[in-house]
């Protein structure tokens, strides 16, 4: 299984155009998105046709800059294009779980509450984990001399054990990799990763 993972491009149509055309002329299956396509909202249906023009799935978490708007709504209006925000989908031996939104909040509530569902649901399966904020203390969440991700993200991942957490919204920790527990962390950033899964 191979796709393509993406992030933060803030409706940057250079970035767009790359991205797009990258995930047409690669052998990738679907593409996966951490958030923030769009600036406060601006651009997102433009993205979201982009991608949804290649006809492959693409999967998107909304990030801080689409909190606040009807991000579900205007995602069903774009036929290959899936919000998988507080959502799971089985795609061949893979779990793909979503949770999007944050800035710098390092506890959530809301996450924890779906976590405890997702442990029982999905314990023991193989897990890639999507969230737009990156998880407490690894190398994706330091800004300067401090850490600013989310213990929740992180503690769910020591407990649950994900093959790979894929993250964004930090713009310095672009394209680092770390690992967390038996996890291995990335930033794919607004240029993208090919990732292959067996």
């Amino acid at each position: 299984m191979k796709f393509l993972a993406c992030t933060d491009m803030h409706e940057n149509r250079e970035a767009l155009k790359a991205l797009v055309k990258r995930a047409s002329e690669s052998d990738i299956d679907f593409v996966v998105c951490m958030g923030d396509i769009s600036s406060f909202g601006n651009g997102l249906r433009t993205v979201l046709k982009a991608f949804s023009d290649l006809e492959k799935t693409f999967y998107v978490v909304p990030g801080n800059h689409e909190e606040g708007r009807d991000f579900e709504g205007i995602v069903k209006d774009f036929p290959h294009c899936i919000n998988l925000h507080l959502k799971a989908a089985s795609i061949k031996e893979y779990v793909f779980l979503g949770y999007g939104g944050g800035g710098f909040t390092m506890k959530d509530a809301n996450f924890r509450k779906i976590a405890r569902q997702w442990y029982g649901k999905f314990n023991g399966k193989k897990i890639v984990l999507l969230t737009h904020q990156p998880p407490f203390g690894t190398k994706l969440d330091r800004l300067g001399d401090r850490h600013v991700g989310n213990v929740d993200f992180h503690d769910f991942i020591l407990r649950i054990k994900p093959k790979l957490a894929i993250s964004g919204h930090l713009h310095e920790t672009v394209g680092e990799m770390d690992t967390l527990g038996e996890t291995k962390l990335i930033n794919p950033g607004w240029d993208g990763m090919v990732i292959e899964l067996n």
